[in-house]
């Protein structure tokens, strides 16, 4: 588990910008089955977290018109049992950290993972997240 002081800042990051922070099991079930569309941010202390997730995140939640009617989020290696219960949910997708989950009606209907994150810059995957906005939301 990483030190909160180094998770801290990086949760801040998202709970500043209107995201809810999803602690426990029972919070990620009760938000990731209401009706409507979520966002999940699984938030993570990696470097393409920092560089292009959060930003692009961001980015998006703040440049289009159509939104998702709950933006959330966990933190990987520090809410530990929380980001296990969501994974449940996003099966058959393997754990991946960072990952940006568009889900509605409490199923997955876009998936970043890691590996679409890593070496594409922050407006590429604000641009990728905005489409499914305007697909799903």
């Amino acid at each position: 588990m990483y030190p909160s002081e180094i998770v801290a800042p990086m949760k801040a990051e998202m709970t500043d910008h209107g995201f809810k922070e999803l602690l426990t099991p029972e919070e990620v079930d009760s938000t990731i089955n209401q009706t409507g569309t979520t966002l999940l941010f699984i938030n993570s202390v990696c470097g393409c977290s920092a560089g292009t997730a959060r930003p692009g995140v961001l980015m998006a939640v703040h440049n289009t018109e159509k939104k998702p009617d709950n933006l959330v989020t966990s933190f990987a290696g520090f809410d530990v049992d929380a980001v296990n219960q969501a994974r449940k949910h996003l099966y058959p997708y393997p754990p991946s950290s960072p990952a940006i989950i568009l889900l509605k009606d409490g199923k997955v209907v876009h998936m970043i993972e890691r590996h679409m994150i890593e070496g594409r810059p922050a407006q590429m995957i604000a641009a990728n997240l905005i489409q499914a906005f305007n697909t799903f939301c």
